[in-house]
């Protein structure tokens, strides 16, 4: 089965062409240029240095969060576009589960971390071993303090991976855990991995349509956050002065 991949969550985008488990090709990008300017380019010369085309492949995936949501957003809706007009299958992954699946050669805990802004982090915990991969937490949105705490209830050496372990390393709630921090080649998330818990998805029976492939967001967008925090401002502000007529 061929599977085409795409990973464009945070700063760093890559697609990956993949027979079942094997790489046939993999580019990744890590720039200031915009998803939209790399991502499709990169699949372009995927398929011409692979000798591939769009009708060859068999599965369609991508991460579809959590991450930056523009990238999530350009990422779901390339792959909703290219399996639409194909009427092909695709699978939506975890962010945090596809570059754990990037370290599957490795035995302990990998602790996925993704810098989430206000003072938060994406997290999820995973176990490795003989080439297998384990979930032992959901994706969750939380403090630096509580990823860390989550890590003591699972025994083994701790691995940090994401563009928020670096954030993570040097704070004190990590360091008393002894954690090792992956050099960058392994550390941020890669379309390889994307494609690798895409094709066990697929296995477990979860692929969907392009039209039922949506973005997995576990914070609202910021705007919607600001909203929010304005509307209830305004009214607490008109309950006060309710209060005060009365």
């Amino acid at each position: 089965m061929k599977i085409l991949a795409l990973e464009s969550t945070a700063v760093a985008g890559s697609a990956a062409l993949l027979d079942d488990e094997k790489v046939l090709g993999e580019f990744y990008c890590n720039t200031r240029l915009t998803h939209s300017q790399t991502l499709m380019p990169m699949v372009e010369q995927l398929l011409i240095c692979t000798q591939s085309s769009l009708e060859d492949v068999d599965l369609f995936a991508v991460t579809a969060g959590p991450g930056s949501f523009t990238g999530v957003r350009i990422g779901v809706a390339s792959v909703k576009g290219m399996a639409m007009a194909l009427e092909k299958l695709c699978v939506g992954v975890s962010t945090l589960e596809a570059m754990a699946q990037n370290l599957t050669f490795l035995d302990g805990v990998i602790c996925a971390l993704m810098d989430a802004r206000c003072g938060q982090v994406y997290h999820a915990l995973f176990r490795a071993e003989r080439g297998r991969l384990t979930r032992l937490t959901p994706d969750q949105a939380v403090s630096a303090a509580q990823a860390a705490d989550n890590c003591k209830a699972y025994p083994g050496p701790l691995y940090l991976v994401g563009d928020g372990a670096g954030l993570c390393f040097g704070r004190e709630e990590f360091r008393s855990l002894s954690p090792i921090l992956l050099p960058e080649p392994l550390r941020f998330q890669r379309a390889c991995g994307t494609a690798k818990a895409a094709l066990a998805a697929y296995q477990r029976g979860e692929a969907v349509t392009a039209d039922q492939l949506a973005p997995v967001y576990l914070r609202l967008p910021q705007a919607e956050r600001e909203l929010k925090k304005r509307l209830q401002k305004e009214e607490s502000s008109v309950n006060t002065e309710r209060k005060d007529m009365q």
